[in-house]
């Protein structure tokens, strides 16, 4: 390996490459390396022989200056001074040669490098997202064996909880033990997903001197990629790295061939990276951490104790080997029975091949490491793979972080919010389900208002419902400012974001201001009336003012860590104001259906009272969106989920349809204030949703209206005889719908049958012929130069035609006003179509008054004839049969001009060339069109010009020159008046037109016309039945009398709208708005029927689920005809039987090749896993397993008891993976030990507020009574800078010098004073100030019928956390210095006078990890309680200081564990709550 060589080569390289981003320079700016410049030669040779430094480098891989180095000449090689750091020459992206084209980074850094640089480095240089979780592997270094079942399981967890949580995955990155077990996850995961998925971050952290080839990666000026090759023949005590990484950080200490280097760094990075918090998607979180533990040797034990120590939870993977085992079958002991001879024994069998390398004191430490990590259960997981493979690895690790995120002492709720947070941040609505909505904690819903905006942000509906299922409700949740915060947080790739933006430029064009404003409520309403539809009102109207009042606190992010503060106390604080919304579920359903968010959308409208109008409003909206939609998938969705919706107000109308017709029907007509007081049939015409327009139920409702008073029995024909014979109606020839109008008189009952829209649309329809067939007998029969009286009444009755196309054009009863009705009015392609024909007759009526233009007016009329003629067209919609094949006209007309487009090139083109050939210089331009165009389009139908090839050629048929005006230009000719021109060009050119034309354009005009055909008619009865609707709204509101006697209605409408100004009125058959009470009663119904459909769809599915099964059997039995089934299935499976598990099906299955169908439906059905009958038997068969259990417990500790065989002898139980999983994990509440023998943190190996390690004394070894041979401590004084007095140094002292002074609890690992001030005991005070916990109206709080106390605590001035009062005491003084430094010079004796009066609640031992064999600190405790809360001493409490406050006294209090021993002995004083 030629290091240095490479490294100098690499120098004299061509500039920075094309390739290399420019932002990279930024890493040898700020990252480096480690070089030795100082060589000395070490007393070892490497393997070939050569010649190596103390820091395991040859010579030739040193600086120049390195060998010839005169500074350092003559002095011991020391790292610290000979290794320097200098800019990192490895970086750059990385290869591995013959493992595919995936590309990872890589960067070699020094050993001091700061976490910070690092971090920076993977987030911002790397491109890495912030993590939400941190998961640290560790384990053996070496390749070992694990069963495969196992090794399945961990790896599929461990990528299951990196992928769905975003987490980093950080091992050693060799290609060995641990590290290539994830790898190989990695890997397979990789290979089996798809590109959406994502790719799992995994950092591999390495030593830089241990890695094989690294010559490969040195490029100082980055390589792009640097190809690795990875050989594990050849690497011999180096290791290589593992290609299933995606990310390398290679520490680097300036030494060769050393491992262990990375540890520190590895620890720091990963601490750093713990404390960093990220806001993501309204989620505050502080990223967690948890170790996972495979295998491992010593190392790994130091690696599990001090993430303990440091607070990280672990997750141990039994069955792995080694140390893992050994904690594993340890952890469910209680902590004194872990003894030396217990772990001897353990690591005999589990170290079989390295036993012998345990000393007597290797042993004795190792039993006190795993003594201190189990001692912290809340903190130590262990997965065991149970008999089924219940437990998933993915679960057991965030189940660790939660349980050590439960047991983590928290202020309040702060712990459970932290808990919400992870899970949310991890997606995992799973874990949130079982572990943090328990009967543990009550959840209020304004607590989880925050979350709830989260998971609708990061578009999470699984714990949307969930927030729902525990009490959220939508009417306190949404307000107005929630609202314009879920607007601001739009994903901008949504159609509707860009929309929105638009929106806001426009306004801030046509306004003053100079950046664009921000969002509010009317830019939204906005947009929604363009999707809805001019039907519906502003659904968000614009405020009076010109920016509504917004929240003084800024809410860039809902912060999950500010106690006990919600959305609604936050706009609480606005007074003056409505917040909240009119319909809270329809803004959230619109919030989501423009984001088209399938299942939020349906949680949301699921919620909804509304939900026919709900569902037919994001049908429009989607239909709308999809219109604008670029992207063809998205487009697609979109119109998939609006017909879904449709559907869903489809089946919820035909739920209410069924149970009471005339309720239903009202839904349809009723104002619904909600949607912009617009009805559900409206918004179902609007987004043309025909299938729900074609509806029974609906049909039978415009028949309804069609008929008028009527009853719809009545035959059409009676109709028309009533009509011609009027008498008719007085008698009973025709029934009316209304019995009360069967005796009434004459007058009623002509009014009810003149006023139903079908009479008044026959009516219209002999009208109309009346008006043809006089305006066609006019024009050709009695069209003279003075008007005579039938013309006059053409104009009259023209007139009145105009009146009622005026009285539409301004009939406007919902308010939108003219320009609003002129756009609607024109929207219709039979209103443009009467405005045409009224201003062309218009134009033809004035030609003919004028006498020179008498002719050219009886033209235009005739052509104002042809118009109204095509009028007719509309009136035959009502028609069943001609109304669709009216519809199939229209859509051929499209048809015809996109061909027209087409064939107009080939007409254009062929006419040209043929003029051009035949004609010589053509000035006429009539004759020009005429041999272009007209010639060529009649060519299309056999018309072929007889002169075009030469035989038929007539001189007499045309003009030499052009000079006759009736006849065309002769083509060119010779002297003998023969043409010249080429005649087989023009025959060919002639072929090849009739080909293309006659042959290719028209049978594709034809085609065209079949397809518009088909498709119309597959969906002709729903075009009908749609299009009718308009016809007989029409009619609905159109005036009883037909033209001409309409003119007296417009003169009465014209009296009572412009004379009396009367507003205009619909009738209540098409839009009706009801009263609150019969409307709230009315939502209520549809509701209740709403959740029917819910529920039965739901139990369709499931029943769908179970006859699939069911089929599959049945072709089970198909298949093998000849074998009964009950004979071939040993274990019963019964066809009968509602639900086969996998198990059974497959034991059924006697030859596979023929049934490979079967078995692979099978394991599709195995997801849906045991349902009905068998999942209870299942269920309370393990109710069962777990009583017995309890009681065979119970009896082998009564045996145990009575001295019946001995703890060792006794069998162990076996226990489910479940149940094991559930002890370990409520171990915190119910502890095996209560009180621990002897003191704890009195043995914490390391000593604080230095770097002195303690000797390792086990809990059998503390007492001074247990001979411990071994027993040989470190001496440790801290220097202060007061001298303690000599007096109490000499109590304890011997004449010899050693101490005399033991602790009185035993042993503790170190001898000398420590940080304390005199030898012996060292003596505090401390006061335990309580009060009670008060309510609003000044009763005491209680919990679990105990009263619950408060105390006083006080903030450290170093740290944030925060303790008793009180502290060690001076000789001579009554109250600690901390406590004087609380307190006010002047409160200091009535303090004192407090305590004198108090109850003295412990006084003796205190357990503190200050504590050494010969200095200890012993306490008193006086609890001053006061039970008035207008205590005058309290009151002065209450102001002493801001580092002082009242905090509610619970298990979970984040003080000392000393301190909290002595509150509980406070509580148990009182009789409080703890």
């Amino acid at each position: 390996m030629t290091r240095r060589r490479i490294a100098v080569k690499d120098l004299d390289t061509p500039p920075l490459p094309i390739g290399r981003p420019k932002h990279l320079s930024w890493i040898p700016e700020n990252i480096k390396k480690k070089e030795c410049v100082y060589f000395v030669e070490s007393s070892q040779m490497s393997d070939t022989g050569r010649v190596m430094c103390e820091c395991g480098y040859p010579r030739e891989q040193h600086l120049e200056e390195a060998t010839k180095s005169s500074v350092f000449l003559g002095k011991e090689w020391d790292p610290k001074r000979h290794i320097q750091e200098m800019p990192t020459d490895a970086f750059g992206d990385i290869s591995f040669a013959g493992l595919g084209p995936k590309v990872g980074k890589y960067v070699r850094v020094s050993a001091d490098t700061p976490p910070c640089i690092i971090y920076q480095l993977m987030t911002q240089h790397w491109g890495l997202d912030v993590p939400n979780l941190l998961i640290s592997v560790t384990g053996g270094a070496k390749n070992f064996n694990m069963m495969p079942r196992l090794k399945n399981i961990f790896r599929r967890g461990l990528v299951k909880v990196a992928q769905t949580t975003g987490a980093w995955i950080i091992t050693g990155g060799s290609h060995a033990g641990v590290m290539k077990q994830v790898g190989e996850a990695v890997r397979d995961f990789s290979m089996s997903s798809s590109c959406k998925e994502g790719e799992i971050v995994t950092i591999g952290i390495a030593t830089w001197g241990t890695v094989y080839n690294r010559g490969s990666l040195i490029c100082p000026m980055g390589s792009f990629p640097a190809e690795y090759v990875l050989d594990e023949d050849s690497q011999g005590n180096l290791s290589c790295l593992d290609s299933n990484h995606s990310h390398f950080i290679l520490v680097d200490d300036g030494t060769h061939g050393r491992y262990g280097v990375e540890i520190s760094l590895r620890t720091r990075l990963e601490k750093f990276i713990s404390e960093q918090t990220k806001v993501k998607e309204g989620v505050t979180i502080k990223i967690p951490i948890v170790c996972v533990v495979l295998e491992g040797g010593p190392g790994t034990l130091d690696t599990i104790y001090n993430a303990i120590t440091n607070g990280t939870p672990c997750v141990i993977v039994e069955g792995s080997g080694r140390v893992a085992d050994v904690i594993a079958q340890v952890a469910n002991r209680p902590v004194p029975e872990i003894t030396i001879s217990l772990i001897q024994k353990k690591l005999s069998i589990l170290f079989r091949d390295t036993y012998e390398l345990f000393t007597e004191g290797k042993i004795v430490e190792w039993t006190k490491k795993i003594q201190d990590i189990v001692r912290s259960r809340q903190l130590l997981t262990i997965f065991r793979e149970g008999k089924d493979g219940q437990q998933d690895v993915d679960v057991a690790i965030l189940q660790a972080l939660l349980k050590a995120s439960r047991n983590h002492d928290h202020f309040g709720h702060e712990n459970w919010d932290h808990q919400l947070k992870l899970a949310v941040a991890w997606n995992r609505v799973d874990i949130a389900r079982s572990e943090i909505f328990t009967d543990d904690h009550e959840w209020k819903p304004a607590d989880l208002h925050p979350v709830m905006a989260a998971a609708l942000i990061a578009n999470k509906p699984d714990f949307v419902k969930l927030f729902l299922e525990q009490g959220v409700r939508l009417k306190e949740f949404v307000t107005w400012d929630t609202l314009i915060y879920l607007y601001e947080n739009i994903a901008p790739s949504s159609l509707f974001h860009s929309k929105l933006q638009k929106v806001l430029v426009e306004e801030k064009e046509c306004s003053a201001f100079s950046k664009v404003p921000g969002i509010q409520l009317h830019h939204v309403s906005q947009v929604l009336r363009e999707l809805l539809g001019d039907s519906t009102q502003p659904l968000y109207p614009k405020p009076k003012h010109a920016e509504r009042h917004r929240l003084s606190i800024t809410v860039p992010h809902i912060k999950l860590n500010v106690q006990g503060v919600s959305l609604r106390s936050l706009y609480k604080r606005s007074a003056g104001r409505v917040t909240f919304t009119m319909d809270p579920v329809r803004d959230l359903l619109i919030w989501a259906i423009v984001q088209s968010r399938k299942e939020l959308a349906e949680i949301i409208w699921a919620q909804s009272q509304d939900c026919i109008a709900g569902a037919l409003a994001c049908s429009k909206i989607l239909k709308e969106l999809s219109k604008e939609e670029d992207d063809t998938d998205s487009m697609e969705e979109m119109l998939t989920l609006a017909e879904e919706y449709e559907h869903r107000a489809i089946s919820v109308f035909t739920e209410c349809y069924r149970k009471d017709e005339e309720r239903a029907q009202k839904l349809l007509i009723r104002v619904s204030e909600a949607w912009g007081k617009t009805t559900c049939l409206q918004l179902a015409l609007e987004a043309k949703n025909m299938n729900f327009v074609s509806h029974g139920g609906i049909q039978a409702f415009l028949t309804k209206v069609w008929w008028g008073k009527l009853c719809v029995d009545n035959g059409l024909w009676r109709v028309i005889l009533c009509m011609v014979f009027f008498p008719l109606i007085y008698t009973s020839f025709v029934t009316f719908r209304e019995k009360r109008l069967q005796p009434m008189s004459c007058l009623t009952r002509t009014r009810a049958f003149f006023t139903a829209p079908v009479v008044i649309f026959h009516l219209n329809i002999l009208s109309y012929f009346s008006f043809l067939w006089l305006f066609a007998y006019v024009l050709m029969i009695d069209f003279q130069a003075t008007p005579s009286w039938r013309e006059y009444f053409i104009y009259f009755w023209l007139f009145s035609l105009v009146c009622e196309e005026t009285r539409q054009l301004f009939y406007d009863p919902d308010g939108f006003g003219l320009l609003k009705m002129a756009s609607l009015y024109f929207s219709d392609f039979w209103n443009k179509l009467d405005v045409c024909a009224i201003l062309i007759f218009i134009a033809g009526l004035t030609c003919r008054w004028i006498p020179s233009t008498l002719y050219p007016g009886r033209i235009i009329l005739s052509l104002a004839f042809i118009i109204f003629c095509l009028r007719l067209m509309h009136i035959f919609t009502v028609s069943k049969t001609l109304g669709p094949k009216i519809i199939i006209v229209k859509r051929m007309m499209k048809d015809v001009f996109f061909f027209l487009f087409l064939l107009a090139v080939w007409v254009v083109s062929f006419g040209v060339a043929k003029q051009a050939i035949l004609i010589h210089n053509e000035e006429r331009v009539d004759w020009i069109f005429r041999g272009v165009v007209y010639h060529s389009y009649l060519t299309i139908f056999g018309q072929i010009p007889s002169y075009i090839d030469g035989v038929n050629f007539n001189l007499d048929q045309c003009s030499p020159n052009g000079t006759d005006p009736y006849k065309p230009k002769c083509p060119e000719s010779n002297k003998d008046k023969r043409p010249v021109f080429p005649e087989w060009l023009t025959v060919i050119l002639l072929c090849l037109y009739l080909l293309f034309t006659n042959i290719l354009l028209l049978n594709l005009l034809i085609a065209m016309f079949n397809y518009t055909f088909q498709q119309v008619q597959e969906h002709t009865d729903q075009i009908w039945k749609f299009q009718r609707h308009d016809l007989i709204e029409e009619y609905h509101g159109r005036p009883a009398a037909p033209p001409p006697f309409i003119l007296f209605n417009h003169l009465q409408l014209f009296v009572k709208r412009v004379l009396l100004r009367q507003p205009a009125k619909r009738h209540k058959q098409l839009k009706e708005k009801l009263e609150k009470n019969e409307e709230a009663a009315l939502l209520s119904w549809e509701t209740y029927l709403k959740e029917n459909y819910l529920q039965h769809q739901q139990c369709q599915e499931k029943q769908n689920m179970e006859q699939k099964i069911r089929d599959v059997a049945q072709r089970y039995r198909l298949f093998s005809p000849r074998v009964p089934l009950e004979k071939t299935c040993e274990c019963q499976c019964s066809v009968k039987s509602p639900v086969h598990t996998l198990a059974q099906a497959c034991s059924c299955l006697l030859s596979p090749a023929c049934r490979v169908d079967v078995l692979v439906e099978l394991l599709d059905l195995d997801r849906v896993k045991r349902t009905g009958l068998v999942e209870q038997r299942l269920a309370g068969l393990e109710e069962q397993m777990s009583q017995t259990a309890k009681t065979l417990a119970w009896i082998v500790r009564a045996l145990r008891g009575n001295g019946f065989g001995s703890e060792e002898d006794a069998p162990t139980m076996g226990k489910s993976s479940q149940s094991l999983a559930a002890s370990e994990y409520d171990s915190e509440e119910k502890p095996e030990e209560t009180t621990a023998p002897y003191h704890v943190s009195s043995r914490n190996l390391l000593y604080p507020s230095s770097s002195t390690v303690r000797f390792p004394v086990p809990d059998e070894k503390v007492p001074w009574e247990v001979e411990f041979q071994i027993y040989d401590p470190p001496f440790y004084t801290a220097d202060r800078k007061e001298v303690a007095p000599i007096i109490l140094v000499k109590e304890y002292q011997c004449l010899s010098g050693s101490f005399c002074a033991r602790n009185p609890m035993g042993r503790t690992g170190l001898r000398g004073r420590g940080s304390l001030r005199f030898f012996g005991p060292n003596h505090a005070l401390h006061p335990i100030v309580t009060c009670w916990r008060r309510n609003m109206d000044g009763s005491i709080y209680r919990k679990s019928l105990k009263k619950m106390l408060e105390v006083l605590v006080v903030k450290s001035p170093v740290s944030d956390h925060w303790a008793l009062p009180g502290g060690s005491l001076e000789p001579g003084e009554s109250l600690p210095l901390k406590l004087k430094r609380v307190l006010r010079r002047e409160f200091w004796p009535q303090f004192q006078n407090l305590l004198n009066q108090g109850a003295e609640v412990y006084k003796g031992y205190v357990d503190d990890p200050r504590n050494t064999d010969n200095a200890w600190i012993e306490t008193v405790a006086i609890n001053v309680h006061f039970e008035d809360q207008n205590d005058m001493q309290m009151k002065r409490l209450n102001s002493v200081n801001l580092c002082v406050r009242w905090q509610l006294v619970d298990k979970r209090i984040p003080l000392y564990a000393n301190h909290k021993e002595l509150l509980q002995k406070v509580t148990t004083l009182l009789g409080a709550y703890y």
